[in-house]
């Protein structure tokens, strides 16, 4: 507690106090708000994500395009290994498996979001099944993802899942 000043009143520094603590609570309890807020927006923007995902299991990458930044300093390590860093050269990389894509499934578990300001980030378990390049394919990895508000919307800005050898054997010989 502050010392009463003593040119205040008791009954004045006693509302003022009290005029105090009840703004004090109303900050915590918009700031906790705007927290939940964002944390469902960036949940949302994942299920973008992930369906964008199952898009590309069963053939097309188009929709990748609207949940991605297209900025120069965005990344990914996809399962087949490597690394992509530009929008360009991820976009690239992700119409490139798309191509010999078919009848795919991909999930997500063990959902973690956490959002700091302007950026967010997840953790979760990606599952996913398909036919690639003819043959079936089935993968279970952990999966983190980085998001970014860029004018009001939440962007991925970096992709990461656990290297699958099988899944980047099948990809080099196939050279997509």
């Amino acid at each position: 507690m502050i010392e009463r000043p003593t040119n205040l009143s008791k009954k004045n520094y006693l509302y003022i106090q009290y005029i105090y603590s009840g703004v004090v609570r109303s900050v915590r309890f918009v700031m906790s708000s705007k927290h939940v807020t964002a944390e469902a927006d960036v949940r949302a923007a994942s299920d973008q994500f992930y369906s964008a995902l199952e898009e590309m299991a069963n053939g097309d990458a188009g929709s990748m395009a609207d949940i991605w930044s297209h900025e120069d300093d965005v990344t990914t390590m996809h399962p087949i290994g490597g690394r992509e860093e530009g929008w360009d050269a991820v976009r690239e990389s992700w119409e490139g498996v798309a191509s010999s894509s078919a009848d795919g499934t991909v999930t997500r578990t063990d959902q973690i979001i956490r959002v700091i300001g302007n950026s967010a980030y997840e953790l979760c378990t990606e599952s996913a099944s398909m036919t690639f390049g003819a043959e079936p394919i089935s993968l279970e990895g952990r999966a983190t993802n980085v998001y970014r508000k860029e004018n009001g919307e939440w962007k991925v800005v970096h992709h990461h899942a656990d290297l699958d050898t099988e899944f980047a054997e099948k990809v080099a010989n196939m050279g997509a």
